[in-house]
């Protein structure tokens, strides 16, 4: 056991993030994701929604300040209303991240940014259009 790590936090899991470097991105998305399909390295997190995941990955987790953005959310299609999740995520990355911006990400490059990510975690979340993408920053002193 370690002392001040989330429990909620994997040593697969931790070990990834640890694994990451500068602008590196990590997927965390819903159960609806086909992350096996998309990246060899998929987590699978079936007992947790993503808002629970996404506060213990950011109590550990450096978002890139120097980024245009800090965390990407899939776009809606077509007449999909915006999915009341996402205010959750706003309102955890804001409370780690003070003035962290949002990127609208289209779900074809969306899928696409989620092949080249350093991994993908996948959640028993049901919430529909529930992934969120965060690029990992650098730890400052």
């Amino acid at each position: 056991m370690l002392k001040n790590i989330d429990p909620r936090l994997s040593p697969e899991l931790l070990m990834n993030l640890a694994e990451m470097g500068h602008g590196d991105e990590i997927v965390i998305a819903d159960g609806n994701f086909p992350g096996a399909s998309v990246n060899p390295n998929c987590l699978r997190y079936d007992t947790s929604g993503v808002p629970n995941l996404l506060e213990a990955v950011l109590s550990v987790l450096p978002l890139d300040p120097y980024s245009d953005w800090q965390y990407g959310l899939m776009e809606t299609v077509g007449d999909d209303p915006t999915p009341p999740i996402w205010s959750e995520y706003k309102d955890l990355v804001e409370a780690a991240y003070p003035g962290a911006t949002v990127k609208q990400i289209e779900r074809f490059e969306f899928y696409e940014r989620a092949r080249q990510a350093f991994a993908v975690v996948v959640t028993g979340e049901t919430a529909l259009y529930a992934n969120i993408i965060l690029k990992k920053g650098v730890v400052t002193p």
